[in-house]
Formats: C-alpha cells, sequence, structure tokens
C-alpha cells in the first residue's frame, strides 16, 4: 500500500497505458481520479476500488481541466501526484499532414499537458511536496516516418516536464518523464495493418529506418505502469528531471 492516503490524478485512463496506471496505483493504496473524454470513465473508474473517481474531460478545453483540477482539490483533497498519460495519433506525411491533425495532436499532447502541470503546480507549490509525471514516447527522442505531429508533440510535452522541473525543485516536487516504446494498446494496435505485424516491429524494418527490440517482445501496459509507479514513490524521492525510456531497447539508448 505504497500510496495509500495520496491522492493521484490520471489523465487518459479509460483506456491502455492511462488505465493500467490508474489501477496499478489504486491497488497500491492511491485514491485515483481518472479523466478522460470517454463518458464511459466514470463507471470504470469505480472498477478499480473503493476511493477512485472518474470525471469525464475534454482535455482540449482549458475551462473543463481548471474546472476538473478545482473540483479535485476541493471536493476530493490535495493532489499528490499527476500522471499525464492522455495521448492522440494522426499517422501523415508531412507534405500530407492537415493543419487540424497536427493542431490537434498538439491540443492533447502537449498543450493539455501544460494546462494540467499549470493548474495542479499552483497547488503543490505552497505544500512544498508534489510529483509530476508525463508519459511521453520513445519517438521523441529519434525520427520516425508519418509521426512527425506526434514525436514533435511528445518531444516538446517532455522537455517542457523537465523545464517545469527545474522551477519546481526548490519546492520540493519531482517532476519526470517516461518514455514508452511499442506498447500493446488500442494505438499501437491501429498500426498492425499486416498479419505479420507484430513480428516486423521485433525485428525492425531497415525500409522505415527503424531497429528491432532487442529484448524481444513488445512491452505490455503494465510495464510502462510499474515504471510510473517507481518514479512516483518515495524509492524516487532523490530523481527529477529524468526521462526514463521503457522501450526493450528499441532506440538503443539514444
Amino acid at each position: 500500500m505504497e500510496f495509500a492516503h495520496q491522492i493521484v490524478v490520471v489523465t487518459g485512463a479509460a483506456q491502455g497505458i492511462g488505465a493500467a496506471v490508474a489501477k496499478t496505483l489504486a491497488t497500491q493504496g492511491a485514491s485515483v481520479v481518472g479523466l478522460d473524454h470517454q463518458p464511459g470513465i466514470v463507471e470504470q473508474a469505480r472498477q478499480w476500488g473503493p476511493s477512485t473517481t472518474g470525471l469525464c474531460v475534454d482535455l482540449r478545453d482549458g475551462a473543463q481541466i481548471d474546472a476538473a483540477i478545482a473540483h479535485i482539490e476541493d471536493d476530493i483533497g490535495p493532489i499528490d501526484v499527476l500522471v499525464n498519460v492522455a495521448g492522440v495519433l494522426r499517422m501523415s506525411p508531412v507534405v500530407e499532414l492537415s493543419d487540424e491533425d497536427w493542431e490537434q495532436t498538439f491540443a492533447v499532447n502537449t498543450l493539455a499537458v501544460f494546462r494540467l502541470c499549470r493548474a495542479v503546480a499552483r497547488r503543490m507549490q505552497p505544500r512544498r511536496r508534489g510529483c509530476i509525471i508525463t508519459v511521453g514516447s520513445n519517438a521523441s527522442r529519434v525520427p520516425r516516418q508519418q509521426m512527425a505531429a506526434y514525436a514533435a508533440s511528445k518531444a516538446a510535452s517532455a522537455h517542457f516536464t523537465r523545464c517545469l522541473a527545474l522551477e519546481l525543485a526548490p519546492f520540493g516536487i519531482r517532476c519526470n518523464v517516461v518514455a514508452p516504446g511499442s506498447t500493446d494498446t488500442a494505438m499501437q494496435r491501429q498500426l498492425w495493418t499486416q498479419p505479420d505485424s507484430l513480428d516486423g516491429i521485433l525485428r525492425g524494418s531497415a525500409e522505415h529506418y527503424r531497429v528491432g527490440i532487442p529484448l524481444g517482445r513488445i512491452a505490455d501496459p503494465a510495464d510502462i505502469a510499474e515504471t510510473v509507479c517507481f518514479l512516483a514513490s518515495d524509492r524516487a524521492r532523490h530523481i527529477t528531471m529524468q526521462e526514463l525510456v521503457v522501450d526493450g531497447g528499441a532506440t538503443l539508448g539514444a
């Protein structure tokens, strides 16, 4: 029960990595508040444990973000941990990428991260404690074909989180980034267009300038969740401004 008596906010909690993070933290005693645009998050959160809550929030809307954080702080309690997981992927070559795809990608992957961190950090500062974790991507570290908007948005949110960590360090607040590689989620599976797509990810593709995964397996959302839990815990109390890549070696430490 490592997170007993702690209030943790997790975005993108309705599925994939966000759901795994929320469930794992709830299992370890946290009072989890899951934010997602899917209305089902309210009922889904009840299944995580007796002290969990789901809020339907459009993270593209700054007013909804501010209202949600104010509600949590006023009606549930002071936020101890914020985990930014929500993300969208719009695949396209740059020359065919629409303004709308670029803007929507940054609205969720970058602007929402800024707004959430700002709202939460303002409340953490006077308390002089807290932890913020942003789930990025290893695509922010190496170029990827047809993923320019996604990679750029994740790179921006990762470096923003490091800058935030520097500003909040004097208040005892830690901020870190977890950067997954290929993970078995709905977002990942939408890229599997061939029967051997998974094998191709594991082997790599010279044509697409991608190495394979040296550990020979795709990540499970639980792998990412456990990493988040470590960085959010007191076991990582002297770690801040760091980016921990969880990709089975796919980016070769780049």
